[in-house]
């Protein structure tokens, strides 16, 4: 059987991923000083103007609004003429400590009240989903690993001045033809890209199809009918928060599995390891990853919920879509025998009590190397 799946991905510059990176770069600035500190940081922009609002609690005497420039500048929005610059935006901060209501369930478990000892609660109610599939090298959905290292690609592009006339929106897509569940053909490729005033459309789109789109996708996943839209509205100079405002947390499906698998109840950037909106999602992955990487199953999804102030999960669910090479219960045993899904537990296993999240913000937080959740153990 055939079948088009389609992911998109999004440049440093889009105006949600603008407020990600402010939000997790505080919280990084943070952990720099205080690794024990409460964080629920998000950021909001529109035109040349930033809020920053949330709840922080830590010992740490940091600039929030020189952190913030800071990542504005690194985005790449150092011009008047964008509308929206590091040097010049309004930045405004209103941040205040963490609920002691939340602090309550957080400090000690209610396993830890009742005697059993098993350190922090969950810092809220809900349930995240981790996912792997071996149809790519880092275990992820081809179509959401395509479309980020385009959008990669389109950052370098620019950084490096290999296209010196693109600005730092963009946002790519990719749709990939499946053949019995296994990628056989790129079908449609997007990018639109912010550029500036004047340049010629067929010009961008030379450059485009040749210095991003053909340098990154697999030429042997291409053929004369895969599909090119290169900036399909013609003109695309407005853009960040100017063209359209921003928001943290507002590119989840981008940040975890392009939509292939499914997403729990919240985002990640500006959380502390304390949420499990982010923790747990990394040790979902991680898990699944393992499971594939293990060969338990050709492709595995896993589900962890929680209840505000306790511990231990509610429930772990392992779902391998019928490519489990031994019996769903018995992998579901490996999974209860080797990850501590506490809170405590994940943190320490992932190491997580560290200024690392900048790194995640951009072209999805999972599939690099170098974070811990992406690591491969023996099972």
């Amino acid at each position: 059987m055939r079948r088009l799946f389609t992911s998109e991905s999004v440049t440093e510059g889009h105006p949600d991923k603008v407020c990600d990176y402010i939000s997790d770069s505080i919280l990084d600035s943070i952990y720099e000083k205080d690794n024990g500190a409460r964080v629920a940081v998000e950021t909001c922009a529109k035109d040349n103007e930033v809020i920053v609002l949330g709840e922080v609690t830590t010992s740490a005497n940091i600039d929030y609004e020189s952190v913030a420039r800071q990542a504005i500048r690194e985005i790449g929005y150092t011009k008047e003429e964008y509308g929206f610059d590091a040097e010049s935006c309004k930045i405004q901060i209103l941040l205040d400590k963490q609920s002691p209501d939340i602090a309550l369930g957080v400090d000690d478990s209610l396993e830890t009240k009742n005697g059993e000892n098993l350190g922090h609660g969950a810092g809220d109610q809900g349930m995240v989903f981790g996912y792997a599939t071996n149809e790519t090298e880092e275990f992820l959905p081809m179509p959401i690993s395509l479309a980020h290292k385009l959008s990669r690609q389109l950052t370098n592009a620019r950084k490096e001045n290999i296209i010196p006339y693109l600005r730092p929106d963009g946002k790519t897509q990719v749709t990939v033809e499946y053949e019995d569940n296994r990628p056989v053909r790129i079908d449609t490729v997007v990018v639109s890209t912010q550029h500036d005033d004047g340049i010629a459309l067929e010009t961008l789109r030379e450059d485009i199809l040749e210095k991003v789109v053909k340098a990154v996708l697999p030429k042997e996943l291409l053929n004369e009918n895969t599909k090119y839209y290169i900036n399909p509205t013609g003109r695309f100079v407005i853009g960040g928060p100017v063209g359209d405002s921003g928001l943290t947390g507002r590119k989840i499906i981008v940040d975890t599995y392009g939509g292939y698998a499914r997403h729990g109840g919240g985002a990640f950037s500006g959380k502390d390891p304390t949420k499990v909106d982010r923790s747990a999602s990394y040790m979902a992955r991680y898990i699944a990853k393992n499971v594939v990487a293990n060969h338990l199953a050709d492709r595995c999804e896993i589900q962890i919920s929680y209840a505000i102030g306790v511990a231990k999960p509610i429930s772990v669910y392992v779902d391998t879509f019928g490519t489990n090479k031994i019996a769903e219960e018995k992998i579901q045993e490996v999974v209860l025998k080797n990850f501590d899904m506490t809170p405590d537990g994940i943190i320490r296993a992932l190491d997580l009590r560290r200024p690392i999240y900048r790194q995640t913000t951009n072209y999805g937080h999972f599939g690099k190397d170098s974070l811990s959740w992406e690591k491969i153990i023996t099972l």
